[in-house]
């Protein structure tokens, strides 16, 4: 057999590649050949590397051997995106090569080392371009490509197994390792060089690609993302025009469901897209999503390949149901453990839009937008409805305004108000807001936070204007109160992490104050919660206090000190409490069941001394004064009563008699378990515990 001239050499090695390359991304170009020679009975063809930013191919070589009937196509490495293969190639046992055509039957295909269960036939005339490839794997896969003179080629793939795939190539991909994938894909690949379709005279060519995938599915190791059952159609049309791609495609995803954490998806989106792309910029000037729940979806995008980077985008979103698509996608993020209780109402429209890869407007528009969390019996949280509009602009002042028509807190019923904020950068600056709370209010004033790198921070104040106990305290479930709560936080700090108080928390009740100073809780809705304070309680009415509580009578004042008080997780480690009976001139008196559940709490050895004979005659006695401190370490409360009431056998004055009869309450033990002080605290109002008579 003569060798052909030396003008068909390289024209036929062009058809070969261009071919090839048309098989798989057709707007690759390829690198000229290193080094041609067509013999009589030998071919070798070898290619040092073609190069594109969406891959790269390394050191390509043909042999061809008539004489043995033998061919081999090796690869030794191509890289796609972030993955890499090595090693690739088809060897065929029975070839031919007789010119112009190379044929192979039951070619062997192999990744490295590893053979794959595909057996390949093709021919080949080197002279026309015309090329028939079919490729059969295990269960009926099958992937055919045919090549006509003019440069057309189409292909056909029927039931490709994305498991069989999916193992065949993980060893090789290590972003492949770890997941699982299921499915089958039938679909079809059409390129059509220039001029060989309508309209395409002006092109360098087109590229057409259809298909399904059905029984699809995917799981990563960690079940954080899988799908099943999965019934996908997909199309993409490009051409390619003076070295621009423009294309547009379509994916439609009609059954199946999807989990990628957190979310939960169900069948039923559809996604339209249309593009350029040239070098590494991909220009997506169209992109519809549409989903249950929201009347339209669409953005535009300019994105750079290679950095992965948004360079300039739009998104806007139509009138979303939150009823819709509240439990879907919002709840999951802000609440995942209640997000099957989590109800929402109201739409809601939104528009984003990206500049220099930064983010440059943002709006939010809320039409009666509401959500609620019924409790576990009854009550819970609601908020709404919420109408009005939140815009914001880099580097530029705006305001924000939202109307709420009212909340609830289980029992705790709020009125409606107005939120207006002013947002600059990332600042947000609240105007002054009464927000009505039972039959007061809470306002708001000077409330400012900024954004860091860490999260939110910022300060304002905080004044309750007066409540009133009973309702308060009915609405909380709490025994019934008189009187009326005020409450006033001056220099309230907000900090990643963190709340903390400038200054004096002060709260008017039962005819006194309570006084928290030097206020920190860390991690507030964390599990590690820690809360740090010093309390101060001053002239707190006993009758108020005890009445309430059912612990039985006792008339007085008294005055309270926490010092270095701590919570972990909400409940006390750490503190040293003391009180004692507020000073001045006011009637004193205790009940026979105050004396009782006074002496209980100091359990086994705390006693009610008082002459035997007269305890019959007297339903309260009076007193000069009470006191106790206790002294919480390591979960153990070190207790002592009146200071400077010390006793000669070691007990401790808790009342202290004066009056007719005499009676003194003693306590003996001076460490008490903590836990158990709780419980005896919670047991006293049982009627069921009797003072020790001495």
């Amino acid at each position: 057999m003569s060798s052909p001239p030396e003008g068909w050499r390289l024209r036929g090695v062009r058809r070969v590649f261009a071919t090839a390359l048309a098989t798989c991304l057709p707007w690759a170009v390829a690198a000229p050949a290193e080094a041609a020679t067509i013999g009589m009975e030998r071919l070798a063809l070898v290619v040092s590397r073609v190069d594109h930013p969406a891959f790269s191919i390394r050191d390509l070589s043909l042999h061809a051997s008539g004489g043995e009937a033998r061919l081999a196509l090796e690869i030794a490495h191509l890289r796609v995106g972030a993955g890499e293969l090595r090693g690739l190639g088809l060897r065929c046992a029975q070839g031919a090569l007789s010119y112009p055509f190379i044929a192979c039957r039951d070619g062997r295909p192999h990744i490295g080392a590893d053979e794959l269960p595909w057996r390949v036939d093709f021919d080949l005339d080197l002279t026309t371009g015309e090329a028939n490839a079919v490729a059969r794997g295990e269960r009926g896969a099958r992937v055919a490509f045919r090549a006509d003179a003019s440069g057309r080629l189409h292909g056909r793939i029927t039931r490709l197994s994305l498991t069989e795939l999916a193992a065949r190539l993980q060893p090789h991909l290590a972003a492949l390792v770890g997941w699982k994938a299921a499915g089958l894909v039938d679909g079809e690949i059409e390129w059509l060089p220039p001029g060989a379709a309508r309209g395409a005279a002006a092109t360098d060519g087109r590229l057409i690609v259809r298909g399904t995938i059905d029984a699809g599915g995917f799981g990563s190791a960690d079940g954080l993302q899988a799908g099943e059952k999965l019934g996908v159609d997909f199309r993409f049309d490009a051409s390619r025009r003076r070295g621009r791609w423009h294309g547009e495609g379509s994916v439609d995803w009609r059954s199946g469901a999807i989990y990628w954490h957190p979310f939960f998806v169900e069948a039923g989106a559809r996604l339209d897209v249309a593009g350029a792309m040239q070098g590494d910029r991909l220009d997506l000037q169209r992109v519809v999503l549409q989903l249950e729940g929201v009347d339209a979806l669409a953005a535009t995008a300019v994105l750079d390949v290679r950095r992965r980077r948004l360079v300039d985008g739009a998104m806007t979103m139509s009138r979303a149901d939150l009823a819709i698509v509240g439990p879907r996608w919002i709840a999951p993020l802000v609440a995942p453990q209640a997000a099957e209780r989590l109800r929402f109402a109201g739409h809601v429209s939104a528009g984003v839009r990206v500049g220099a890869g930064a983010l440059q407007e943002f709006d939010a528009v809320f039409d009666a937008a509401g959500f609620s969390l019924p409790g576990a019996a009854g009550g819970g949280l609601a908020l709404g409805p919420v109408s009005g509009h939140v815009p914001w602009r880099a580097g530029a002042s705006s305001r924000a305004d939202l109307r709420v028509d009212g909340g609830r807190w289980e029992r705790l019923t709020l009125g409606p108000f107005l939120l207006a904020a002013e947002l600059q950068g990332d600042r947000i600056a609240f105007a002054r807001s009464s927000i009505p709370l039972l039959d007061g209010a809470v306002v708001l004033d000077g409330l400012a936070l900024q954004r860091v790198t860490e999260g939110w921070r910022g300060s304002g104040q905080v004044v309750v204007e007066p409540l009133s106990m009973r309702l308060l305290t009915d609405a909380l479930g709490l025994p019934s109160m008189g009187g009326v709560l005020t409450a006033s936080i001056p220099a309230l700090n907000l900090r990643p992490g963190e709340i903390s108080l400038d200054g004096a928390l002060v709260i008017s009740a039962f005819d006194g104050y309570v006084q928290a100073t030097e206020l920190r809780v860390r991690e507030p809705f964390g599990i590690a919660s820690h809360l740090s304070a010093n309390i101060e309680a001053r002239h707190i009415d006993l009758a108020q206090l005890t009445d309430t509580f059912r612990f039985g009578s006792i008339t007085g004042f008294v005055d309270a000190d926490v010092r270095d008080l701590e919570l972990q997780r909400w409940r006390p480690v750490r503190f040293d409490a003391r009180i004692a009976s507020s000073a001045g001139s006011y009637p004193r008196r205790i009940s026979q069941r105050a004396v009782q559940n006074i002496s209980a709490l100091g359990g086994a050895g705390a006693s009610a001394a008082i002459q035997r004979g007269l305890i019959g005659l007297f339903d309260t006695f009076g007193y000069r004064e009470l006191g106790f401190r206790c002294v919480l370490r390591a979960n153990v409360c070190r207790a002592d009563g009146i200071a400077g009431a010390n006793r000669a056998d070691d007990g401790f004055v808790i009342v202290r008699g004066g009056g007719v009869p005499a009676l003194d309450v003693i306590g003996y033990n001076r460490r008490i378990d903590w836990n158990e002080l709780v419980e005896r605290l919670q047991r006293v109002t049982s009627g069921k515990v009797a003072p020790e008579l001495r």
